[in-house]
C-alpha cells in the first residue's frame, strides 16, 4: 500500500531487547506486559489518516489511543528492526513484541461517515421538492399534480420512467450483474424497500415448492419485455400451487422459492442485510375502476385486513406498482395501465406476467397480477407467472457509493463491527461493544424492547440481563417468566 506521510516531528519508541509491551488506551505510556512498569513516556510515533481514503497520513500528539472513527492499520504499522505490533481489540491496545532495540510507527485509517442508506436517499436524494431526482414524500399534501392522491404515510416512493433508483445487491464486482440489480421501492420508516429489477430465475428461485416451466416454456407473451435475462433462465411460479387458495402463508411460492431457495442462494452476508416484516396479506376485493390510492386504503392502509406474515421476502404490493408511475397516472384506475402513457412512465414496469402478493378479499383462489401490458388484474392462484422478490432492508445498512444509476448502482454494506446474537432463537444484530441499553435506543432494536430500571424487557425480562451489560457476540439470551410491567414500545 503507498504511503503518503505528513510529519512535523517523529516521535521515536526505544524498546528494550526481549520485553513485550503493551501501550495502554487511557494514558500514553509504555507498559512491560509482565509487571506493570513504566518502560518509557510519551515517546511513540502515532500516524493518522487525515481523510478516509486518501492514503495520507500526520503525526498526532493525542495521549490516548482513538478508540472510535479510527482503525488500527496493521500493513502500515512496523518497526524499522523487525519488532511486531498487533492491536488487541478486547484491551484497546496495541501489543509490541520488541527483540531489539527499535523504533516503532502506528498508523491508523479514518473511518469513512456512517450514512444509513434510509438517511441518504431522505436527506441526500430528496431535496424538500417533491418530484426532483423522481422522489416523492407521501405526507398527504403537496403542490403537483394528484397530490391529493398520495398514500400519506409519509413514505419516499420513487415514481416516474426511470428515476435513479438502482442498487446492487448480492455482488460486490466492480461492475453489478444484471442480475444482482435491484431498484428502491421507497423508504418507509427507516426502511428501504427493494424489488428485483429484472425477473427472478430458476438458479435463483429453484425448480421446486411452486415452480412450474420455465417463462418461455410457459407459452406467455413476451411482446412487452424490457429487461435483458433470457426467458429461458426466468421461471414461471404459481402463486399456490399446494391447496390452490389465495392464503400466503400456504403457499409454496412463499415459504420454499422465496424464503428458502432464494434466500439460501444470495448467502447469509446479504440475506443478513434482509429485516424480518410482518408482510399484509389480507388483501382487497377487485374492482376495474381502482387507483392506487383506493387500492392502497384496502391493501395496506387505514381500511386494510389485520392479517400479516412474518418473512423476509415478499413481493410487490399492487399499491407499489400503481405508485411507481408518474403522479399524472395516479388519478387513472390500475386496470387501465395498459397503454404507453402509463406503463412507460412506470418504472416498474418490466412487461411480463408479473405476480404480486396481494391476493382478492372477495374470491379465495384468485390474487393480483400485472399483465404484460402493464394493467393489474386477478386470476386464479393455480396460474403461472414471473417473480420478482420484494424486501425490506435492515435499518442500519449503510451506503457506501453509486449515484443509483444502472452504471453505478448504490452500493450497500453493514456496519464493520457488526455482531449478532439471538433472544428465544429470534436473530437480531448490534455494534461490538454496545451495552443493552445503547442497544435499546439505536435502529437495531426492531422489536420495541424497552429499558425498566435496569432490565432489558419486551414483554418479558431478559434472564440476568442489566441495562448496562456489553451485549456478546453471537451470544444466546432467553426471556424468564417475569413480565416487565410497561408495555413494548
Amino acid at each position: 500500500m503507498k504511503e503518503n506521510i505528513i510529519i512535523s516531528s517523529l516521535a521515536v519508541l526505544i524498546l528494550a531487547l526481549g520485553i513485550a509491551l503493551v501501550y495502554e488506551p487511557n494514558d500514553k505510556e509504555i507498559y512491560a506486559s509482565t509487571n506493570n512498569e513504566i518502560v518509557t513516556e510519551n515517546s511513540l510515533a502515532m500516524m493518522y489518516e487525515t481523510e478516509a481514503g486518501s492514503g495520507e497520513y500526520e503525526v498526532v500528539d493525542d495521549t490516548t489511543w482513538p478508540l472510535e472513527g479510527y482503525t488500527f492499520n496493521a500493513e502500515l504499522s512496523r518497526c524499522e528492526n523487525g519488532s511486531s505490533l498487533t492491536w488487541d481489540e478486547e484491551t484497546n491496545s496495541v501489543l509490541v513484541e520488541a527483540n531489539i532495540s527499535d523504533k516503532c510507527y502506528i498508523y491508523f485509517d479514518k473511518e469513512p461517515d456512517v450514512i444509513y442508506l434510509s438517511d441518504y436517499i431522505i436527506n441526500n436524494v430528496y431535496t424538500g421538492t417533491d418530484g426532483d431526482n423522481g422522489l416523492y414524500y407521501h405526507d398527504g399534501s403537496g403542490s403537483y399534480t394528484n397530490s391529493d392522491q398520495e398514500a400519506g404515510d409519509n413514505s419516499y416512493r420513487y415514481a416516474g420512467a426511470n428515476p435513479n433508483n438502482y442498487v446492487c445487491f448480492g455482488s460486490d464486482a466492480a461492475t453489478c450483474p444484471n442480475d444482482n440489480l435491484y431498484r428502491i421501492i421507497g423508504v418507509f420508516g427507516n426502511q428501504v424497500k427493494l424489488i428485483k429489477h429484472d425477473y427472478a430465475t430458476t438458479s435463483l428461485l429453484g425448480t421446486n415448492g411452486a415452480y412450474s416451466n420455465t417463462y418461455a416454456g410457459s407459452g406467455l407473451s413476451t411482446n412487452y419485455y424490457k429487461g435483458s435475462t433470457s426467458t429461458s433462465s426466468i421461471g414461471a411460479y404459481y402463486w399456490n400451487n399446494s391447496t390452490n387458495t389465495n392464503t400466503w402463508s400456504e403457499s409454496n411460492l412463499n415459504t420454499v422459492n422465496l424464503n428458502t431457495n432464494y434466500l439460501n442462494n444470495i448467502g447469509s452476508k446479504w440475506s443478513s442485510l434482509i429485516a424480518t416484516t410482518n408482510w399484509k396479506v389480507g388483501g382487497m376485493s377487485y374492482s376495474n375502476s381502482n387507483t392506487a390510492k383506493q387500492y392502497y386504503t384496502t391493501e395496506l392502509g387505514s381500511s386494510s385486513s389485520s392479517t400479516t406474515y412474518s418473512a423476509k421476502i415478499g413481493l410487490m404490493y399492487v399499491s407499489d406498482y400503481g405508485y411507481a408511475a408518474s403522479p399524472a397516472n395516479w388519478s387513472t384506475a390500475l386496470y387501465d395501465y395498459d397503454n404507453d402513457t402509463n406503463r412507460n412512465n412506470n418504472w416498474m414496469f418490466m412487461g411480463l406476467y408479473d405476480w404480486t402478493i396481494s391476493r382478492r378479499s372477495d374470491d379465495s383462489g384468485s390474487a393480483f397480477y400485472v399483465r404484460e401490458v402493464g394493467r393489474v388484474v386477478s386470476y386464479i392462484v393455480g396460474n403461472d407467472y414471473g417473480v420478482r422478490p420484494s424486501f425490506y432492508l435492515q435499518p442500519w445498512v449503510l451506503y457506501s457509493n453509486g449515484d443509483g444509476t444502472k452504471e453505478n448502482p448504490y452500493r450497500i454494506s453493514a456496519p464493520q463491527n457488526l455482531i449478532s446474537f439471538s433472544v428465544d432463537d429470534v436473530t437480531y444484530y448490534a455494534e461490538k461493544g454496545m451495552t443493552w441499553e445503547e442497544w435499546v435506543n439505536s435502529d437495531y432494536n426492531v422489536d420495541n424492547f424497552y429499558i425498566e430500571i435496569s432490565s432489558v424487557c419486551a414483554g418479558m425480562s431478559l434472564e440476568n440481563v442489566k441495562s448496562t451489560d456489553v451485549i456478546g457476540e453471537n451470544a444466546t439470551y432467553v426471556r424468564s417468566r417475569f413480565r416487565c410491567s410497561l408495555v413494548a414500545g
